[in-house]
């Protein structure tokens, strides 16, 4: 652990082996993981990291890199498929596609720019979190293990929840819904 610190700078590249990182509550602006192959949590909340590479880190189960200042504009996880959590809420990012990631269990995207999101090949999500959004739609028919779902203050129109059978909490207010299934 090298969290609540002053950090503005980490250097991990000599540690290959180096199972997990949490560097949260810095002032990191960059963090280079591309050597540690062996990642499986990395939890890098609350820096101001422009930029995250995770493609080398094909082992990671728990990514946190959530609330990056609003500077994180795109993060790539579609080499990550163990990923079993995923947060990246309180950034800039237009577009998430967790498509690759069918072992994603928890996702929560709020509070970004996002305009579209790729849900489909996460058949295992319970719990997804995307709310202050731009979404104009969002198709989770082959999410059918959902049970919460946040959607409040995006811009659909529609959503199809007649798949979501194990639905227990649902948020969708402040949208621009004419339709609920």
């Amino acid at each position: 652990r090298i969290n609540d610190n002053q950090l503005t700078s980490l250097d991990v590249t000599a540690n290959t082996t180096l199972l997990e990182l949490r560097c949260y509550t810095n002032q990191l602006t960059s963090l280079d993981v591309s050597k540690n192959t062996a990642l499986t949590y990395l939890d890098c909340y609350g820096n101001y990291l422009t930029s995250l590479d995770v493609t080398a880190n094909t082992s990671l189960t728990y990514l946190e890199c959530a609330y990056n200042h609003r500077l994180l504009a795109s993060l790539d996880v579609s080499a990550n498929t163990a990923l079993t959590y995923l947060s990246c809420h309180d950034n800039k990012l237009t577009s998430l596609d967790v498509s690759a990631n069918t072992a994603l269990i928890y996702l929560k995207c709020s509070e970004n720019q996002l305009t579209s999101l790729d849900v489909n090949g996460a058949t295992a999500l319970t719990e997804l979190h995307c709310y202050k959004n731009k979404l104009t739609s969002l198709d989770v028919s082959k999410n059918t293990a959902l049970d919460y779902l946040s959607l409040y203050k995006n811009q659909l129109t529609s959503l199809d929840l007649s798949q979501n059978i194990k639905l227990k909490v649902l948020y969708v207010s402040e949208n621009k819904l004419t339709s609920l299934n």
